[in-house]
């Protein structure tokens, strides 16, 4: 069945959401309809797949021993293609007749162009001409790779090898009950020497430690063209097209195809929040207006990314975007999308304002439209044709409710929204002295998430490293980044940061709600910032990249760090830890102490920062415990305070463990066969 027959066919179940009001359930049901009332306007009797062919119909395709080229300029009064093929004398171009409804075409014998001619568009508008790229060129290139220059022109380009890359492995399909462990990286900045890192050698560098690092996924940010390095991909030019500076579309897909022999799904960035301003190899301007794709006046422009926004309203808008999902699923095998800036989708303000509660999410500053685009986009990335169904991720700082609820029960139907509060916690924390830090709060934080959506959980990710911020560790230890990582150097602010680092994350990843994700080097603490070459640093890349070696050395505490995810990652891949909700056992907020247990194993956390525990009493269930995860262990960079391996026998439903300040520990259960095993009753849970 089509998705969207489902949102047809089903009554919409509204959320059990004791904030919603009587009429912000309504509200909720009136956008279920307004989605149905579109898919009646827009699609008639065809599919969302059907709807979605602008890259199909548009743009440059060989066909029965011809070429075919349409594009959509409904203000143009002239189109020319003109390029290498023609010397690019635009005289000697191919003319395009106007069709209805603004479309242009031309054909032409197949034997004009051939694999690799670059080509533009010369579009002439009334008052004005200028060259363009098509709205869906599938491969765009820059004619120089010097990033310093203001000038640098792009072309589309011919891409139609003699033998089109065949593929070996199918895509992903996740095993039942996995997962989202996600590596979040960029192809660009993943190679050590100073310079922009490309697919293949992130291919055979760089994935295979993923794989083996035990995660699941790996989320590509700058996949879309872009043609500004810097922006990190967020400020998208060709929706259609790789970032020619990582490679070409056979290098994208070795580099998937090679994810997937090793078990690795493909996430890329969809960035559909707003396109680059740019107008000679972008969107804006396209037919000589500024609103082909994007609102008019004010509204189409973002105050403060300087960016166009996307008019969602527009059918032709959504049938692009739409498209543009379909086309990466289908082109390159990839297995989801991060939907980037949804809070910037969602809210006419692109909520740049503070949200102070559930009216605003029902306001007249939502953008329905956006609502309803997010609804469709769910939908068509959820069609069973695309094999492992692709997970959508959202990326929404508003808690806008129901963004991660089926279709059919009120929701987008984004299938996880990432916990963008919880790492807004953790940074707050480290303005705090430890011995401030409130872990009740912090426990509500970890597990602060509604019941009907599921979410993915995080320390930190690429948002924090940007220029003007830090890593979390790099905020913990300042400049003992430089003089206090190697394992000889008696420097407690090195310690306390690698310590805090491997605790945070542990209890990140084990309190997630079904997901946990991780910004590429930050496993192993990668000292310093992101910053792309700019203008302002010399156009360095030396803090464009990630100095993989440091956690190769011995002598340095990065090898432990990484040692000790490698060893978390293989604790959270265990079939159905995720299935479990963690459950509170004590929060004693006085010694800074957190046990929670989950999926049969317990989570010991001592916060204080000089205060060990000798023998401290926690309530527990019958059987045995053995000790199979020590933060503190010498092969993670620790002291070796606690001996490794053993086993604890509870005592009248009680463990007494030594608990080293700063250590978090996991035990794993083994029920005693012979005993009736109950979970602690409430008044067993003791909180500070």
């Amino acid at each position: 069945m089509n998705p969207i027959q489902a949102i047809e066919n089903r009554p919409a179940r509204l959320m059990a959401d004791p904030w919603l009001t009587p009429p912000q359930r309504a509200a909720l049901q009136a956008r279920s309809n307004r989605v149905k009332s579109l898919c009646r306007k827009w699609l008639g009797r065809r599919s969302l797949h059907a709807f979605a062919n602008w890259h199909r119909h548009y743009g440059l395709h060989e066909e029965r021993g011809e070429w075919r080229f349409r594009e959509w300029l409904p203000h143009a009064t002239a189109l020319t293609l003109f390029g290498s093929f023609c010397q690019w004398r635009l005289e000697a171009g191919i003319p395009c007749t106007r069709k209805d409804d603004g479309e242009w075409e031309a054909r032409f014998p197949a034997s004009t162009l051939r694999h690799g001619d670059e080509y533009r568009m010369h579009v002439e508008w009334p008052g004005g001409a200028g060259e363009r790229i098509p709205s869906c060129a599938d491969f765009v290139v820059r004619d120089t790779r010097e990033l310093s220059r203001s000038d640098v022109m792009f072309n589309a380009k011919v891409w139609k090898p003699e033998r089109p890359y065949a593929w070996k492995h199918d895509a992903h399909a996740p095993r039942v009950g996995t997962p989202p462990l996600i590596y979040e990286a960029h192809v660009g900045m993943a190679t050590e020497r100073f310079g922009i890192g490309s697919f293949t050698e992130f291919r055979k560098t760089v994935l295979p430690d993923i794989a083996a690092g035990g995660y699941r996924y790996v989320q590509l940010m700058a996949i879309l063209q872009h043609a500004y390095y810097g922006s990190f991909g967020y400020h998208a030019t060709n929706f259609f097209s790789v970032c020619d500076l990582f490679g070409t579309p056979d290098d994208f897909r070795a580099m998937v195809d090679e994810a997937h022999r090793l078990g690795l799904g493909v996430i890329i960035d969809l960035v559909h929040s707003h396109a680059a301003a740019n107008a000679v190899e972008g969107l804006a301007c396209l037919d000589g207006t500024n609103s082909l794709f994007f609102h008019e006046g004010d509204r189409g422009r973002h105050p403060v990314w300087n960016s166009c926004c996307f008019d969602y309203g527009n059918r032709q808008t959504c049938r692009f975007l739409l498209s543009n999902c379909r086309y990466w699923l289908e082109e390159y095998h990839v297995d989801g999308f991060r939907f980037d800036g949804v809070t910037s989708m969602l809210y006419k303000d692109h909520g740049l304002r503070a949200f102070s509660g559930y009216d605003d999410y029902f306001s007249d500053n939502v953008d329905e439209d956006a609502w309803s685009y997010l609804c469709l986009a769910n939908a068509l990335c959820h069609d069973r044709r695309y094999g492992g169904r692709p997970l959508t991720l959202a990326e929404d700082v508003s808690g806008m409710p129901g963004l991660a609820s089926p279709a059919a029960d009120g929701g987008a139907g984004f299938d996880y929204r990432l916990a963008m509060g919880v790492t807004d916690f953790w940074f707050r924390l480290t303005d705090l002295p430890d011995e401030d830090w409130p872990l009740d709060t912090l426990w509500h934080e970890l597990n602060n998430r509604r019941a009907d959506e599921k979410t993915l959980s995080y320390v930190e990710c690429h948002d924090q490293s940007l220029v003007g911020g830090k890593s979390f560790i790099f905020q913990m230890a300042g400049k003992a980044m430089y003089d206090g990582m190697a394992l000889n150097a008696e420097n407690l602010a090195a310690e306390r940061a690698c310590a805090l680092h491997k605790m945070a994350r542990l209890a990140t990843a084990a309190t997630a709600g079904f997901g946990y994700l991780n910004f590429m080097g930050n496993e192993f603490g990668h000292p310093e910032w992101v910053d792309f070459p700019r203008e302002g640093n010399g156009w360095s890349f030396q803090m464009a990249r990630r100095q993989w070696s440091l956690a190769k050395d011995k002598s340095l505490r990065y090898k432990g760090l990484l040692a000790f995810d490698h060893a978390m990652m293989a604790l959270l891949g265990i079939n159905g830890f995720y299935d479990r909700r963690p459950q509170l056992i004590r929060l004693d907020n006085a010694a800074k102490i957190l046990v929670f247990e989950r999926a049969g194993y317990w989570f010991l956390f001592n916060f204080h920062p000089t205060t060990s525990r000798k023998d401290y009493v926690i309530p527990c269930l019958s059987g045995s415990y053995k000790l199979i995860l020590d933060s503190d262990a010498p092969a993670f960079g620790g002291q070796g305070r606690v001996k490794a391996g053993q086993v604890f026998i509870p005592s009248a439903q009680t463990l007494s463990v030594y608990l080293p300040c700063r250590v978090c520990l996991v035990l794993k259960r083994e029920a005693a066969e012979t005993t009736n095993s109950r979970r602690p009753a409430d008044n067993d849970h003791q909180k500070g």
